[in-house]
C-alpha cells in the first residue's frame, strides 16, 4: 500500500488570529484552522457546543405531516409499529422511538428483521404476513425504508400508513405517507449528516413540541429528551457519520448521559465492556460498546440488543449483556477466520492485487461479518472492496471504499446486475444472483477505474503539525482533550516527529508494542511512554525511527493519568 505523508500548512495570519482571540497555544490554533475554524468566536462555539446551540428540526421535509399523523395515532390508540434496521444505528433508533411513544401511552411495538433470514429493509411480506394480520395501522421505519417501494405499495393497498425516517441516499422516495430523510433532493433544511438515530431524534423533538402545542402534556409528565441522548451517541458514533454541528452537540451530551449510568442496560454493557471504572468516550463507543450491540444482529437477532437498552431490571440486563459479549467473541473469531482465508487466497493469487478493486465471493462466509472484514481488507490494500456470501444461487455482499470513491454511485452504474442494493459513499450492501457476480466484478472494476486516478490509491497520512518532543506538555494534552469527541470529520490530531530513538521496548498481548521514545537530536530532550497497536510481532524492532506519526493523549487508569504517545505510522 502506498502512503503519502502530508502536513497541513495553515495560513499564518489565521492561526495567529485564533491564537490571540482564544488565548491558546500556537499548536492548538493550527489544529483549529486545519479544521476550517477561522476565528476565536467559531472556535469557542465548537469547543463549548451545548444544547442551546441546536437548530430546531421542524423544517425537515414531511416532518409536519408525520407528527400530525402520529398524534392522531396516539390519541386514537391505533396500533403503531416501529420497523428498524439490525445495526447499532437502527437498534438505538428503534429503542428511542419506542420508548418515547410508550411515554405518550401509545399502542406501540417494534420489529427488526433477521439479517440472514429476512435481509435489509421493509419487505412486502412484512406488510402482508405481519403488519396486516396483527392489525397495525401505522408503520414508522427507522434507519431504512427509502428504497422500499414494493413494501410501501403493499401497505397502501391494505390501508396501512407508512412514515419513513431514514438517512440513506434517496434518489426516488417511495409513495409513503411521509418520508423524513434529510438527504432528499427536495429537503433544504440541512441535517444531512444525521445517522438514522439522528433522524429519529429529530422526529421525537418535533413530535414532543406538537404534543405540547396541543396541550397533550397537561395530564402526564413531558419526557426530558436529554435522557435519549445516550442512544443518539451510540448510534451516531457506530454509523461513522460526520461529528459536526448537531451531531457534535448531541454526542457530547450523550456521553454525559452514558457516564451518568441512568440506563440499566447501558450500565450492564459498560461493565461487561470493561468501562465501569472510567469515563466512556466516543472511542469507547466505536471499539467496545457498538461492536457488542452490532454482534446481536450479526450473530443472532438484533432484538436482543433492543431488549438490553430497554431493560428495567439489572439482573436481566446483566444476563443480556453477557450474551452480547459472548456473541461479540464469536464475531471476532469468525472475522479472523474469514480474514485469514482471504489473505491466504490473495497471497496465492497476487494478480488480483493489480486491480483497482477487489470483489470476492465464497459460499461459506458469514454474511453478517463481511462489512467488518471488508474494512480490514481496505485498511491493508487501500482500494474499494466487496465481499459476497454466495449460497443457493444468491449472493449477499457488503462493501467498503476509500476516500474519493463513492461506493453508492459506483453501484448505481452496475444496478442492472443486482436484485437490490443501497448504502453510502463509503459503505454499501447488495444482493445479486451468483451468475452475475463475475459480470459485477468486471463492471465495478471498470466503473471505479474510470472515476479515479492513481492518487486515490495512496493512503494520505494527514499531519496536523510537526511536533518536537520538547513542545509536548501537559497544557497541550489538556487543550487537545477539549477537541473531543473525535470521529468522522473531527479526527484526533496527528503529529509528526523526526529522528526518534527507542530506549525501551516490550510486547504486550502478542501484537502491541510498548516503548519509551526520545528524540535523538537533543540528549536532554524529554522521553515519553508510547504504544503502537496491532503490529506484526515477528517484525524486527528498530532502535531508531526516521519519522513517526503519533497522537498525544492522557492515559487514565485507577485514578492516575499519564502522558502517552499513540504511534500510528512509522
Amino acid at each position: 500500500m502506498k502512503k503519502e505523508w502530508k502536513t497541513y500548512t495553515p495560513n499564518f495570519r489565521l492561526v495567529e488570529k485564533v491564537r490571540a482571540q482564544l488565548n491558546c497555544s500556537p499548536i492548538m490554533a493550527k489544529i483549529l484552522v486545519n479544521r476550517r475554524i477561522y476565528s476565536g468566536e467559531k472556535a469557542a462555539a465548537f469547543l463549548n457546543a451545548s444544547l442551546t446551540d441546536m437548530r430546531p428540526p421542524f423544517a425537515i421535509k414531511d416532518m409536519d405531516k408525520a407528527v400530525r399523523r402520529i398524534y392522531d395515532a396516539i390519541v386514537q390508540q391505533e396500533k403503531i409499529l416501529i420497523f428498524g434496521d439490525y445495526d447499532a444505528d437502527g437498534i438505538t433508533a428503534t429503542t428511542m422511538l419506542s420508548e418515547f411513544l410508550q411515554e405518550t401511552g401509545a399502542d406501540v411495538s417494534y420489529y427488526i428483521p433477521h439479517r440472514t433470514n429476512e435481509g435489509y429493509g421493509l419487505q412486502d411480506t412484512h406488510i402482508s404476513d405481519y403488519a396486516a394480520p396483527n392489525g397495525i395501522q401505522l408503520i414508522i421505519t427507522v434507519d431504512c425504508g427509502s428504497s422500499d417501494h414494493k413494501a410501501v405499495d403493499k401497505a397502501n393497498e391494505l390501508g396501512i400508513d407508512i412514515i419513513i425516517t431514514d438517512h440513506h441516499s434517496v434518489p426516488n422516495p417511495p409513495n409513503a405517507f411521509a418520508v423524513i430523510n434529510p438527504k432528499r433532493k427536495d429537503c433544504s433544511a440541512g441535517f444531512a449528516y444525521f445517522a438514522g438515530v439522528g433522524v429519529a431524534f429529530a422526529l421525537v423533538v418535533s413530535l414532543r413540541k406538537y404534543l405540547r402545542d396541543n396541550g397533550f402534556w397537561q395530564n402526564r409528565p413531558e419526557p426530558n429528551l436529554k435522557n435519549y441522548c445516550d442512544l443518539f451517541a451510540l448510534g451516531t458514533v457506530a454509523d461513522m457519520v460526520p461529528l459536526i454541528d448537531e451531531n457534535r452537540i448531541l454526542l457530547k451530551t450523550g456521553l454525559e448521559v452514558i457516564n451518568s449510568a441512568n440506563r440499566v442496560g447501558l450500565e450492564a454493557l459498560l461493565k461487561i465492556s470493561g468501562l465501569a471504572q472510567k469515563e466512556a468516550d466516543a472511542e469507547d463507543i466505536g471499539f467496545k460498546l457498538a461492536p457488542r450491540l452490532n454482534a446481536a444482529g450479526r450473530m443472532g437477532h438484533a432484538h436482543i440488543a433492543v431488549e438490553l437498552l430497554m431493560a428495567k431490571d439489572s439482573r436481566q440486563a446483566n444476563q443480556i449483556a453477557g450474551t452480547l459479549d459472548e456473541m461479540n467473541c464469536q464475531r471476532q473469531e469468525t472475522e479472523k477466520r474469514i480474514l485469514a482465508h482471504i489473505l491466504a487466497y490473495l497471497d496465492k493469487n497476487p494478480g488480483m492485487l493489480t486491480r483497482k478493486t477487489l470483489v470476492l465471493a465464497h459460499p461459506e462466509w458469514h454474511e453478517g461479518i463481511l462489512g467488518i472484514v471488508a474494512s480490514r481488507i481496505v485498511e491493508k490494500y487501500f482500494r474499494p472492496v466487496f465481499l459476497i456470501a454466495a449460497k443457493n444461487g444468491v449472493g449477499k455482499g457488503s462493501g467498503r471504499s476509500v476516500p474519493g470513491v463513492d461506493l453508492y454511485q459506483s453501484l448505481s452504474a452496475c444496478s442492472e446486475l443486482f436484485e437490490d442494493f443501497g448504502g453510502h459513499a463509503m459503505a454499501a450492501g447488495l444482493q445479486i444472483r451468483t451468475e452475475n457476480i463475475r459480470a459485477f466484478r468486471e463492471k465495478f472494476e471498470l466503473t471505479v477505474e474510470n472515476m479515479t486516478t492513481e492518487s486515490h490509491y495512496s493512503k494520505i497520512i494527514s499531519i496536523d503539525d510537526e511536533l518536537d518532543f520538547h513542545h509536548i506538555s501537559e497544557r497541550l494534552a489538556d487543550e487537545l482533550e477539549t477537541l473531543k469527541p473525535f470521529g468522522t470529520d473531527n479526527p484526533e490530531p496527528l503529529f509528526m516527529a523526526q529522528n526518534v530513538a527507542v530506549t525501551y521496548s516490550k510486547m504486550l498481548n502478542g501484537n502491541h508494542r510498548k516503548m519509551v521514545l526520545r528524540q535523538e537530536k537533543n540528549k536532554h530532550s524529554k522521553s515519553f511512554m508510547a504504544i503502537q497497536f496491532h503490529i506484526n510481532p515477528s517484525a524486527p524492532l528498530p532502535e531508531h525511527f526516521e519519522k513517526i506519526a503519533f497522537r498525544v493523549k492522557w492515559n487514565r487508569w485507577q485514578g492516575r493519568k499519564d502522558m502517552q504517545l499513540i504511534i500510528e505510522e512509522t
